[in-house]
């Protein structure tokens, strides 16, 4: 490719909005090019980076009997309504067609995988599958964020396997994770998997991939001691403490001007872990289609912990939460701000009365609590569970965070920042249940279809590529994945014999299957030239001069590296097939 018949341009600024280093270097290198809020054009130089990328992809999923197809993006509504999806995936793209016709815009696909098996499965010699394809999906993000990052249209490699039983799911599910590690090693991605949420895919368990990073997007925990790593959302640990060997009495004091924890804290003299946080929200559950219907959830953790809104939803049941209003609050005779269980009749399921209290197990660890009187400007003093308030569910809503103890070993464990760039999902029947997708067994039974669904994004891939490589002067692509494996450059004057030296050697690497970007353009100075060799990245930068003829041959240079080597052209043809 020659530079001077490239589209578009490299920039010497980023635009104002581009806060990670791969954002501004992409657009800056002439990768990509905004189209709109999470929508992105993918230059000629970032579509070979994709193709690249796509390329490792498939070689990884044909190694483990993977077979690529073809899926389309615009799915009939009655594919989501089957599976129960239609109305949870809140960032479902939905249009309307002629005649009326309801359609969603594919944000995942496993509703067409199981239409699939549903029609081409019938008995178990037909089992296990696994197929997977690299197409565009849809997402109708309301913040997109980071570039490539955060997308409303971007690229994705899903595979999906389907499994005569759980036990086939287990077995074949560590050679997916092993190619996992092989397509982001290969890459240049070194990652953590960690065990994660399923969240709105469902099913049993999921491990994500993901790449320690200060301006992650997501936090995990870790435990260097051992090595427990989990997503934020599953993360567990061990609460600490224990309940008082004297229960005080129930006093009710006044608190003015203290409506959180720190202050009413401070004002009672006590720790925050001897208080209890309340957090009023309105719960939806998934069977629940329309919007208002709904209850109350008033959610209890220990004052020096915080509630994990997934872990919240995942223990009522799924579906989806919000912040309560005031007026919702009040109506149950609470007062925000200074709220607590005592009081309040907890009640199970939407019909029944009052409102649903869910606790964290931690209110078991300690006693004698400060809560909520509900009345301003009052606290209770001397509050415990089970005498003083009741609960409808117990369960492992707090969130994790650095200090606590890990669960594994007893060390302790640290919140850390980090991108995700893979995820693997044990789905088991959750899908093939939902629309009746069976299979024949050997006695001739019908038995569900266990399926695992596991993805990668490849412009997040790409981006990620980028923030891990690269410096003050550009991007540093690793080989793998660059664009081309050459960045020739033509230095001189006219008439002074290094421009056709430099055509000539561009044409004999073209000829050897070599891939290279050649900076033919004329009137540019060798800064210029070399700026923009630094900031494209490509691994080999070779430059054709008077001064290097001089020399015997052209001056070769590492991106990644400060030396430079005179080589012959021969020299130089067997150092890039090496």
């Amino acid at each position: 490719m020659r530079l001077s018949h490239s589209f578009g341009k490299t920039l010497r600024e980023a635009p104002a909005e581009a806060e990670l280093v791969s954002h501004q270097l992409l657009i800056r290198a002439n990768y990509i090019r905004p189209v709109g809020a999470g929508m992105y054009t993918f230059m000629p130089f970032g579509y070979r980076v994709i193709r690249k990328i796509w390329r490792i992809l498939a070689e990884e999923m044909d190694a483990i009997d993977g077979q690529e197809m073809w899926m389309p993006n615009l799915n009939p509504a009655a594919l989501w309504q089957a599976t129960g999806r239609w109305n949870s995936v809140d960032v479902l793209f939905k249009l309307k067609g002629n005649g009326n016709r309801e359609y969603a815009l594919s944000a995942t696909h496993e509703e067409v995988v199981v239409d699939l098996a549903l029609r081409e499965i019938e008995s178990y010699r037909d089992l296990p599958r696994m197929v997977y394809h690299i197409s565009k999906k849809f997402r109708d993000e309301p913040r997109p964020r980071g570039g490539l990052m955060r997308l409303r249209e971007f690229i994705m490699k899903d595979a999906y396997t389907l499994d005569r039983s759980e036990a086939a799911l287990d077995e074949y599910y560590p050679s997916m994770i092993q190619a996992y590690f092989n397509v982001f090693n290969r890459c240049g991605v070194p990652t953590v998997a960690i065990n994660a949420d399923v969240g709105a895919m469902g099913g049993k368990t999921s491990q994500e991939f993901t790449v320690p990073h200060p301006q992650g997007e997501d936090v995990f925990i870790a435990c260097d001691n051992c090595g427990y790593a989990a997503n934020v959302e599953a993360a567990e640990f061990v609460r600490e403490g224990e309940r008082p060997a004297t229960l005080a009495a129930l006093t009710k004091v006044e608190t003015p001007d203290c409506k959180t924890i720190a202050d009413v804290a401070a004002f009672i003299g006590v720790p925050t872990s001897q208080t209890i946080k309340a957090v009023f929200y309105w719960w939806r559950p998934r069977y629940v289609e329309t919007p208002g219907e709904g209850q109350l959830v008033f959610a209890l953790v220990r004052g020096d912990l915080a509630i994990n809104d997934t872990k919240l939803v995942n223990a009522l049941g799924g579906g989806f939460v919000r912040a309560a209003t005031e007026d919702e609050i009040r109506a149950v005779g609470a007062v925000p701000g200074y709220a607590s269980g005592v009081g309040l009749t907890p009640a199970q399921g939407l019909q029944s009365p009052g409102v649903m209290v869910m606790a964290d197990t931690s209110i078991e660890y300690g006693g004698n609590y400060v809560v909520g009187a509900n009345e301003e400007p009052y606290h209770y003093t001397g509050a415990n569970y089970g005498r003083d308030f009741a609960v409808s569910k117990l369960a492992d809503i707090a969130q994790a965070d650095t200090g606590h103890k890990c669960p594994v070993c007893g060390g302790r464990i640290e919140a850390k920042r980090a991108i995700e760039v893979g995820h693997c999902f044990k789905l088991g029947t959750r899908y093939s249940a939902a629309v009746n997708a069976t299979y024949l067994d050997e006695n001739g039974q019908p038995q569900l279809i266990y399926m695992g669904s596991y993805g990668i994004g490849l412009d997040r891939l790409m981006a990620v590529v980028v923030e891990l490589h690269n410096d003050k002067d550009g991007i540093i692509w690793p080989d793998s994945v660059a664009p081309y494996q050459v960045h020739l450059v033509h230095i001189g004057k006219e008439g002074d014999g290094t421009k056709a030296r430099a055509e000539a050697l561009y044409e004999r690497l073209l000829a050897a299957g070599v891939e290279v970007l050649y900076d033919d353009r004329d009137g540019l100075g060798a800064g210029v030239k070399f700026k923009d060799a630094d900031l494209i990245g490509i691994p080999w930068r070779v430059t054709v001069s008077a001064r290097s003829l001089e020399q015997g041959g052209v001056e070769v240079k590492r991106r990644s590296a400060s030396e430079r080597q005179n080589l012959t052209e021969d020299q130089l043809l067997g150092l890039l097939k090496g």
